[in-house]
Order: C-alpha cells, then structure tokens, then sequence
C-alpha cells in the first residue's frame, strides 16, 4: 500500500480536526445545554485555538450539524457506488445508511448505549433550531437531486422526479430523528430509518388500526 501524500496527510488532519470540534459542540451541548455552548468551550474540549475553531466553523451551530452535513455527502459517494440495477429505493436507503453505521461500528462500547431522556430533550431542541437546520445547504440537497437524476435517469432540470425523491429523503430524516427524540422505550437511529424508507418505498400504505380496522 502506498504511503499518503503530504497533501493528503493535511486533508486527512483537517477532516480529523473538524471532526473532534464537532463532538465537542455536541458533547458540550448534551452536557450543558445548547444555549450554554461558547465557541470558546468547544474549542477548549476539543484542546485548539479558538483561531482554529474559526478557521473550521462560523459558529457552534455549524459545528453541532456538521456529523449529519458529513454524512449526507458521504451518503451521495455512496449511492453513486451502488449497483446499477438496484432498485432506486434500496440504493437510497443503503447509502444513507452506511455512513450512520460506519460510526457506530467505529465507536466505543457496543454502539447501542441509549441516551438519557435529558440528552434526548437536547437532542429534541437541536433537531428543531432553525440554525442548525439551515447549516445544510442548498447545495447538499442540488448534490442528492444531481445522483438521484443519474441514478433514475431523469433530467433535474426538467423533471420533477428527482427532486421529489431528494425531499422525502429529507423529510424521512427529519420523522426519524424526531421520533428518536422522543421513543419511549429508546429506538436505535437506524432502525427508524429503515423502517421509514421501506414505508416509502411500499407506497406509504395506511397502518393498519387498532382492531384491524384501517
């Protein structure tokens, strides 16, 4: 295996250090409070400058959804990596999946430690602030309408399609996470996703009542 480059040393250490301000931000938000989060206290945790953070961050908010920002393209790496003749549906949920995955696999413990209801509260007011909703751009969601048009082969400058299946991919998200939020007992993130992406994919049939009845 060849060594990596300098280059590519300096992207690996700019990835890395992005990453650690960001488990800072939601360490430091689960801990405190979202409101309680400083520049200055992220920066201190994750042991820079706050020159640094600056340099990564315009403030916490980007920070806290930069994890989910990372995923969402490493997401689109991976729809473009799935096999040709996979239904569109299974493609997408495969790759958003796998970056959640990869992270649970990578940390400490089992990956099932559920959180406390305190840490779901703030995960709840998180999932819900304008700021941190807004951190991901236009241009991520261009980027999904883009793999999902050459996935479909639609044009996403003509066809509605494309677009469509970008926003429900959001709009899943959005019902999962919030549904994580607030499960009583706790529900692994996945697991809503999965099934949230299959009820889309069966056409989003009416759940069958209680009794039977629809």
């Amino acid at each position: 295996m060849s060594e990596p480059t300098p280059s590519g040393l300096r992207e690996r250490k700019k990835a890395d250090t992005r990453r650690a301000l960001s488990d800072a931000a939601l360490k430091l938000a689960l801990e405190n409070g979202i409101d309680q989060v400083t520049r200055e206290a992220i920066a201190n945790l994750a042991g820079v400058s706050l020159r640094t953070f600056n340099n990564y961050f315009t403030g916490k908010y980007e920070a806290l959804a930069y994890r989910q920002v990372e995923r969402l393209r490493l997401g689109i790496d991976a729809l473009r990596a799935r096999p040709a003749g996979e239904p569109l549906w299974t493609s997408v949920t495969e790759a958003l999946l796998a970056p959640m995955e990869a992270e649970l696999a990578e940390a400490p413990g089992d990956g099932d430690d559920a959180p406390s209801r305190a840490e779901l509260a703030e995960i709840r007011k998180m999932l819900m602030n304008p700021e941190i909703r807004s951190a991901i751009s236009k241009d991520l969601f261009d980027e999904w309408v883009q793999v999902i048009a050459e996935r479909s082969g639609t044009n996403p400058a003509r066809d509605m399609y494309p677009r469509l299946v970008a926003a429900v991919i959001g709009a899943v998200g959005d019902a999962a996470m919030e549904t994580y939020a607030t499960a009583d007992p706790p529900v692994a993130i996945t697991t809503l996703y999965r099934q949230g992406m299959a009820a889309v994919a069966a056409g989003l049939p009416e759940p069958t009542r209680r009794g039977g009845e629809r």
